[in-house]
Protein backbone atom coordinates (compact mmCIF):
# COMPACT_ATOMS: atom_id res chain seq x y z
CA UNK A 1 0.00 0.00 0.00
CA UNK A 2 2.85 2.32 0.84
CA UNK A 3 4.44 1.57 -2.54
CA UNK A 4 1.19 2.40 -4.33
CA UNK A 5 0.88 5.68 -2.44
CA UNK A 6 4.50 6.53 -3.18
CA UNK A 7 4.07 5.87 -6.89
CA UNK A 8 0.84 7.90 -6.92
CA UNK A 9 2.58 10.76 -5.18
CA UNK A 10 5.45 10.62 -7.68
CA UNK A 11 2.97 10.69 -10.59
CA UNK A 12 1.20 13.73 -9.14
CA UNK A 13 4.52 15.50 -8.67
CA UNK A 14 5.56 14.66 -12.25
CA UNK A 15 2.25 15.89 -13.67
CA UNK A 16 2.51 19.07 -11.61
CA UNK A 17 6.08 19.63 -12.80
CA UNK A 18 5.08 19.26 -16.47
CA UNK A 19 2.09 21.54 -16.01
CA UNK A 20 4.31 24.10 -14.31
CA UNK A 21 6.84 23.92 -17.18
CA UNK A 22 4.05 24.36 -19.70
CA UNK A 23 2.76 27.30 -17.66
CA UNK A 24 6.21 28.90 -17.69
CA UNK A 25 6.46 28.46 -21.47
CA UNK A 26 3.08 30.10 -21.96
CA UNK A 27 4.01 32.93 -19.62
CA UNK A 28 7.27 33.49 -21.50
CA UNK A 29 5.40 33.59 -24.82
CA UNK A 30 2.72 35.90 -23.38
CA UNK A 31 5.25 38.36 -22.01
CA UNK A 32 7.76 38.36 -24.87
CA UNK A 33 5.69 38.26 -28.06
CA UNK A 34 5.61 41.59 -29.95
CA UNK A 35 1.94 41.04 -30.82
CA UNK A 36 -0.68 42.53 -28.51
CA UNK A 37 -2.37 39.84 -26.37
CA UNK A 38 -5.23 40.51 -24.00
CA UNK A 39 -8.18 39.01 -22.17
CA UNK A 40 -11.22 41.27 -21.94
CA UNK A 41 -14.51 40.96 -20.15
CA UNK A 42 -17.97 41.81 -21.43
CA UNK A 43 -18.10 44.46 -18.72
CA UNK A 44 -15.85 46.54 -20.99
CA UNK A 45 -12.56 46.19 -19.09
CA UNK A 46 -9.24 44.50 -19.84
CA UNK A 47 -8.69 41.59 -17.46
CA UNK A 48 -5.15 40.86 -18.51
CA UNK A 49 -2.72 42.33 -21.05
CA UNK A 50 0.81 41.52 -22.10
CA UNK A 51 3.64 44.11 -21.93
CA UNK A 52 3.37 44.84 -25.68
CA UNK A 53 -0.05 46.44 -25.14
CA UNK A 54 1.22 48.79 -22.44
CA UNK A 55 4.37 49.63 -24.41
CA UNK A 56 2.47 50.55 -27.57
CA UNK A 57 -0.31 52.54 -25.91
CA UNK A 58 2.15 54.19 -23.48
CA UNK A 59 -0.04 53.51 -20.42
CA UNK A 60 0.93 51.43 -17.42
CA UNK A 61 -0.68 48.03 -16.99
CA UNK A 62 -2.60 49.38 -13.98
CA UNK A 63 -4.01 52.31 -16.01
CA UNK A 64 -5.17 50.00 -18.79
CA UNK A 65 -6.87 47.59 -16.38
CA UNK A 66 -8.54 50.28 -14.26
CA UNK A 67 -10.27 52.22 -17.07
CA UNK A 68 -12.94 51.09 -19.56
CA UNK A 69 -11.53 49.88 -22.85
CA UNK A 70 -13.57 52.42 -24.81
CA UNK A 71 -11.71 55.26 -23.05
CA UNK A 72 -8.62 54.27 -25.08
CA UNK A 73 -10.47 53.88 -28.41
CA UNK A 74 -10.58 56.69 -30.98
CA UNK A 75 -14.00 58.36 -30.62
CA UNK A 76 -15.18 57.68 -34.19
CA UNK A 77 -14.49 53.94 -33.76
CA UNK A 78 -16.26 53.32 -30.45
CA UNK A 79 -19.67 52.42 -31.95
CA UNK A 80 -18.34 50.03 -34.61
CA UNK A 81 -16.08 48.40 -32.00
CA UNK A 82 -19.07 47.78 -29.71
CA UNK A 83 -21.09 46.35 -32.62
CA UNK A 84 -18.33 43.93 -33.57
CA UNK A 85 -17.69 42.96 -29.94
CA UNK A 86 -21.39 42.10 -29.46
CA UNK A 87 -21.13 39.59 -32.31
CA UNK A 88 -18.68 37.61 -30.20
CA UNK A 89 -21.48 36.90 -27.69
CA UNK A 90 -23.22 34.91 -30.43
CA UNK A 91 -20.12 32.80 -30.93
CA UNK A 92 -18.88 34.58 -34.07
CA UNK A 93 -15.14 35.02 -34.49
CA UNK A 94 -13.75 38.48 -35.08
CA UNK A 95 -11.14 38.35 -37.85
CA UNK A 96 -8.92 41.24 -39.01
CA UNK A 97 -11.13 43.91 -37.48
CA UNK A 98 -9.38 47.29 -37.60
CA UNK A 99 -9.92 50.20 -35.25
CA UNK A 100 -7.96 53.10 -33.82
CA UNK A 101 -6.60 53.61 -30.32
CA UNK A 102 -5.21 56.78 -28.74
CA UNK A 103 -1.90 56.56 -26.91
CA UNK A 104 -1.15 58.44 -23.71
CA UNK A 105 0.72 61.09 -25.73
CA UNK A 106 -2.16 61.48 -28.18
CA UNK A 107 -0.87 59.45 -31.13
CA UNK A 108 -3.39 57.51 -33.22
CA UNK A 109 -2.58 53.81 -33.58
CA UNK A 110 -4.33 51.45 -36.02
CA UNK A 111 -4.79 47.89 -34.68
CA UNK A 112 -5.99 44.78 -36.50
CA UNK A 113 -7.80 42.38 -34.13
CA UNK A 114 -8.56 38.67 -34.15
CA UNK A 115 -10.80 37.64 -31.22
CA UNK A 116 -12.74 34.61 -29.97
CA UNK A 117 -15.16 33.95 -27.12
CA UNK A 118 -13.64 32.14 -24.14
CA UNK A 119 -15.13 28.84 -22.98
CA UNK A 120 -16.67 30.51 -19.91
CA UNK A 121 -18.70 32.80 -22.26
CA UNK A 122 -17.76 35.80 -20.14
CA UNK A 123 -14.37 36.69 -21.53
CA UNK A 124 -12.77 37.42 -24.89
CA UNK A 125 -9.34 36.23 -25.99
CA UNK A 126 -7.85 38.72 -28.43
CA UNK A 127 -4.64 39.27 -30.38
CA UNK A 128 -3.82 42.45 -32.31
CA UNK A 129 -1.15 43.71 -34.70
CA UNK A 130 -0.02 47.29 -35.16
CA UNK A 131 -0.95 48.21 -38.76
CA UNK A 132 -0.45 51.97 -38.48
CA UNK A 133 2.33 52.07 -41.09
CA UNK A 134 0.24 50.06 -43.56
CA UNK A 135 -2.74 52.38 -43.08
CA UNK A 136 -0.58 55.47 -43.62
CA UNK A 137 0.80 54.00 -46.83
CA UNK A 138 -2.74 53.24 -48.01
CA UNK A 139 -3.81 56.82 -47.28
CA UNK A 140 -0.80 58.20 -49.16
CA UNK A 141 -1.52 55.86 -52.08
CA UNK A 142 -5.19 56.91 -52.21
CA UNK A 143 -4.22 60.59 -52.06
CA UNK A 144 -1.76 60.08 -54.91
CA UNK A 145 -4.33 58.17 -56.97
CA UNK A 146 -6.84 60.98 -56.48
CA UNK A 147 -4.24 63.53 -57.58
CA UNK A 148 -3.40 61.46 -60.65
CA UNK A 149 -7.08 61.01 -61.51
CA UNK A 150 -7.66 64.77 -61.24
CA UNK A 151 -4.57 65.55 -63.29
CA UNK A 152 -5.70 63.02 -65.90
CA UNK A 153 -9.14 64.64 -66.11
CA UNK A 154 -7.53 68.07 -66.41
CA UNK A 155 -5.31 66.83 -69.22
CA UNK A 156 -8.24 65.27 -71.04
CA UNK A 157 -10.18 68.51 -70.77
CA UNK A 158 -7.15 70.45 -71.98
CA UNK A 159 -6.60 68.03 -74.88
CA UNK A 160 -10.24 68.20 -75.98
CA UNK A 161 -10.29 71.99 -75.80
CA UNK A 162 -6.99 72.22 -77.68
CA UNK A 163 -8.12 69.79 -80.39
CA UNK A 164 -11.28 71.82 -80.88
CA UNK A 165 -9.41 75.13 -81.05
CA UNK A 166 -6.66 73.90 -83.39
CA UNK A 167 -8.76 72.10 -85.97
CA UNK A 168 -9.90 75.23 -87.83
CA UNK A 169 -6.47 76.97 -88.08
CA UNK A 170 -4.83 73.77 -89.36
CA UNK A 171 -7.54 73.25 -91.97
CA UNK A 172 -7.26 76.90 -92.99
CA UNK A 173 -3.51 76.55 -93.49
CA UNK A 174 -3.98 73.45 -95.64
CA UNK A 175 -6.63 75.22 -97.71
CA UNK A 176 -4.25 78.16 -98.28
CA UNK A 177 -1.45 75.87 -99.45
CA UNK A 178 -3.82 74.14 -101.86
CA UNK A 179 -4.65 77.54 -103.36
CA UNK A 180 -1.01 78.63 -103.46
CA UNK A 181 0.74 78.13 -106.80
CA UNK A 182 4.40 77.63 -105.84
CA UNK A 183 5.41 77.62 -109.51
CA UNK A 184 4.88 81.39 -109.56
CA UNK A 185 7.50 81.85 -106.83
CA UNK A 186 10.75 82.72 -108.59
CA UNK A 187 13.07 82.91 -105.59
CA UNK A 188 14.34 79.39 -104.92
CA UNK A 189 15.08 80.00 -101.24
CA UNK A 190 11.56 81.35 -100.66
CA UNK A 191 10.09 78.39 -102.55
CA UNK A 192 12.08 76.01 -100.36
CA UNK A 193 10.83 77.70 -97.18
CA UNK A 194 7.23 77.48 -98.41
CA UNK A 195 7.63 73.80 -99.23
CA UNK A 196 9.07 73.10 -95.76
CA UNK A 197 6.18 75.01 -94.21
CA UNK A 198 3.68 73.11 -96.34
CA UNK A 199 5.24 69.75 -95.46
CA UNK A 200 5.28 70.62 -91.76
CA UNK A 201 1.60 71.64 -91.91
CA UNK A 202 0.57 68.33 -93.43
CA UNK A 203 2.64 66.47 -90.80
CA UNK A 204 0.96 68.56 -88.14
CA UNK A 205 -2.45 67.61 -89.54
CA UNK A 206 -1.54 63.91 -89.48
CA UNK A 207 -0.20 64.13 -85.93
CA UNK A 208 -3.22 66.12 -84.84
CA UNK A 209 -5.64 63.54 -86.29
CA UNK A 210 -3.73 60.73 -84.57
CA UNK A 211 -3.95 62.52 -81.24
CA UNK A 212 -7.67 63.10 -81.65
CA UNK A 213 -8.26 59.43 -82.41
CA UNK A 214 -6.08 58.44 -79.49
CA UNK A 215 -8.01 60.79 -77.22
CA UNK A 216 -11.27 59.17 -78.26
CA UNK A 217 -9.88 55.73 -77.50
CA UNK A 218 -8.95 56.93 -74.02
CA UNK A 219 -12.59 56.64 -72.99
CA UNK A 220 -12.07 52.88 -73.15
CA UNK A 221 -9.60 50.66 -71.35
CA UNK A 222 -7.54 49.49 -74.31
CA UNK A 223 -4.62 51.35 -75.87
CA UNK A 224 -3.58 49.83 -79.17
CA UNK A 225 -0.06 48.56 -79.79
CA UNK A 226 1.68 47.58 -82.98
CA UNK A 227 5.14 46.59 -84.15
CA UNK A 228 6.95 49.82 -85.02
CA UNK A 229 10.21 50.44 -86.86
CA UNK A 230 12.07 52.88 -84.65
CA UNK A 231 13.84 54.58 -87.53
CA UNK A 232 10.55 55.27 -89.33
CA UNK A 233 8.93 56.80 -86.23
CA UNK A 234 11.98 58.91 -85.41
CA UNK A 235 12.39 60.10 -89.01
CA UNK A 236 8.82 61.39 -88.98
CA UNK A 237 9.36 63.22 -85.68
CA UNK A 238 12.67 64.74 -86.83
CA UNK A 239 10.98 65.94 -89.98
CA UNK A 240 8.35 67.79 -87.97
CA UNK A 241 11.01 69.66 -85.96
CA UNK A 242 13.63 70.05 -88.70
CA UNK A 243 13.38 73.83 -88.59
CA UNK A 244 14.06 73.85 -84.82
CA UNK A 245 17.03 71.52 -85.29
CA UNK A 246 18.45 73.76 -88.01
CA UNK A 247 17.99 76.91 -85.97
CA UNK A 248 19.75 75.39 -82.97
CA UNK A 249 22.49 73.78 -85.13
CA UNK A 250 21.55 70.56 -83.36
CA UNK A 251 23.13 67.25 -84.29
CA UNK A 252 21.21 64.01 -83.84
CA UNK A 253 23.14 60.74 -83.74
CA UNK A 254 21.08 57.54 -84.16
CA UNK A 255 22.03 53.92 -83.59
CA UNK A 256 19.34 51.25 -83.46
CA UNK A 257 21.71 48.32 -84.01
CA UNK A 258 20.86 46.62 -80.69
CA UNK A 259 17.23 46.30 -81.80
CA UNK A 260 15.22 48.26 -84.35
CA UNK A 261 11.58 47.28 -83.71
CA UNK A 262 9.33 47.83 -80.71
CA UNK A 263 5.81 46.77 -79.79
CA UNK A 264 4.33 50.10 -78.75
CA UNK A 265 1.58 52.63 -79.37
CA UNK A 266 2.66 54.75 -82.33
CA UNK A 267 1.21 58.04 -81.08
CA UNK A 268 2.82 57.54 -77.69
CA UNK A 269 6.25 56.79 -79.15
CA UNK A 270 6.08 59.85 -81.41
CA UNK A 271 5.12 61.98 -78.41
CA UNK A 272 8.01 60.59 -76.34
CA UNK A 273 10.57 61.31 -79.07
CA UNK A 274 9.08 64.74 -79.79
CA UNK A 275 9.07 65.89 -76.16
CA UNK A 276 12.55 64.65 -75.32
CA UNK A 277 14.09 66.02 -78.53
CA UNK A 278 12.49 69.46 -78.17
CA UNK A 279 13.52 69.52 -74.50
CA UNK A 280 17.12 68.82 -75.56
CA UNK A 281 16.94 71.82 -77.91
CA UNK A 282 15.13 74.04 -75.39
CA UNK A 283 17.59 73.37 -72.58
CA UNK A 284 20.81 73.44 -74.60
CA UNK A 285 23.90 75.19 -73.24
CA UNK A 286 24.33 78.78 -74.36
CA UNK A 287 27.92 78.15 -75.47
CA UNK A 288 27.47 74.78 -77.16
CA UNK A 289 25.33 73.29 -79.93
CA UNK A 290 22.89 70.54 -78.93
CA UNK A 291 24.07 66.98 -79.43
CA UNK A 292 21.29 64.41 -79.12
CA UNK A 293 22.15 60.72 -78.96
CA UNK A 294 19.29 58.28 -79.61
CA UNK A 295 20.11 54.59 -79.52
CA UNK A 296 19.02 51.17 -78.32
CA UNK A 297 20.77 48.74 -76.02
CA UNK A 298 20.06 45.50 -74.16
CA UNK A 299 21.15 45.47 -70.53
CA UNK A 300 20.61 42.41 -68.33
CA UNK A 301 18.25 41.08 -71.03
CA UNK A 302 16.14 44.28 -70.78
CA UNK A 303 15.61 46.26 -73.98
CA UNK A 304 16.21 49.98 -73.56
CA UNK A 305 15.75 53.09 -75.69
CA UNK A 306 18.20 55.82 -74.69
CA UNK A 307 17.72 59.54 -75.40
CA UNK A 308 20.77 61.49 -74.28
CA UNK A 309 21.69 65.18 -74.60
CA UNK A 310 24.56 67.49 -73.65
CA UNK A 311 22.36 70.28 -72.30
CA UNK A 312 22.31 72.28 -69.07
CA UNK A 313 20.81 69.37 -67.12
CA UNK A 314 19.48 69.60 -63.58
CA UNK A 315 20.13 68.17 -60.12
CA UNK A 316 18.25 64.87 -60.48
CA UNK A 317 18.89 63.83 -56.86
CA UNK A 318 17.39 67.06 -55.57
CA UNK A 319 14.18 66.88 -57.63
CA UNK A 320 13.90 63.09 -58.10
CA UNK A 321 10.37 62.95 -56.65
CA UNK A 322 9.13 65.76 -58.91
CA UNK A 323 10.71 65.00 -62.30
CA UNK A 324 7.63 63.44 -63.89
CA UNK A 325 4.93 65.30 -61.98
CA UNK A 326 2.65 67.65 -63.86
CA UNK A 327 3.48 71.40 -63.88
CA UNK A 328 6.97 70.80 -62.43
CA UNK A 329 9.71 72.95 -64.00
CA UNK A 330 13.41 73.08 -63.11
CA UNK A 331 14.56 76.06 -65.17
CA UNK A 332 13.29 79.58 -65.82
CA UNK A 333 12.76 79.00 -69.53
CA UNK A 334 9.74 81.01 -70.79
CA UNK A 335 8.33 77.96 -72.63
CA UNK A 336 8.65 75.60 -69.65
CA UNK A 337 5.15 74.41 -68.67
CA UNK A 338 5.87 71.13 -66.87
CA UNK A 339 3.71 69.08 -69.25
CA UNK A 340 6.19 67.29 -71.54
CA UNK A 341 7.89 64.97 -69.06
CA UNK A 342 4.56 64.21 -67.40
CA UNK A 343 3.21 63.04 -70.78
CA UNK A 344 6.37 61.02 -71.49
CA UNK A 345 6.12 59.28 -68.12
CA UNK A 346 2.39 58.60 -68.55
CA UNK A 347 2.87 57.13 -72.03
CA UNK A 348 5.70 54.87 -70.87
CA UNK A 349 3.74 53.55 -67.88
CA UNK A 350 0.63 52.87 -69.95
CA UNK A 351 2.75 50.69 -72.22
CA UNK A 352 3.84 48.58 -69.25
CA UNK A 353 7.39 49.96 -69.42
CA UNK A 354 9.31 52.26 -67.10
CA UNK A 355 11.57 55.29 -67.51
CA UNK A 356 14.59 56.40 -65.51
CA UNK A 357 16.60 59.60 -65.73
CA UNK A 358 20.13 60.62 -64.89
CA UNK A 359 21.08 64.28 -65.03
CA UNK A 360 23.71 66.60 -63.64
CA UNK A 361 23.95 70.37 -63.90
CA UNK A 362 25.88 71.36 -67.06
CA UNK A 363 26.53 67.68 -67.86
CA UNK A 364 23.40 66.82 -69.80
CA UNK A 365 20.51 64.43 -69.27
CA UNK A 366 19.98 60.76 -70.13
CA UNK A 367 16.54 59.14 -70.30
CA UNK A 368 16.28 55.35 -70.38
CA UNK A 369 13.05 53.69 -71.42
CA UNK A 370 13.07 50.10 -70.12
CA UNK A 371 10.88 47.98 -72.41
CA UNK A 372 11.47 44.53 -70.98
CA UNK A 373 12.68 41.43 -72.77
Amino acid sequence: MDDVNARLEESIVEISRKQFEKFLQLETFFNCTPDLLCIAGFDGYFKRINPAVANLLEFTEEELLQHPIQSFIYADDILITKTERDKLKDGQRLLNFENRYITKTGKIIWLSWTSILASDKNHIYAIAKNVTTKKKLEEEKNTLLNEIAKANQDLKHFARATSHDLRSPINNLIALFELLDTEKITDEETKQFVQILQSSTYQLKTTFDNYVEDLKSKDGLFVSKETLILDDVLTKVLGSVQHLLNQAHAKVEINFSAFSNVYFNKTYLESIFLNLITNAIKYAKADDYPLINIYTQVENQIKQIIIQDNGIGFDADKVKDKIFRIHQTFHNHPDAKGIGLYLVHTHVLEMGAKITVHSEINKGTTFKIHLGN
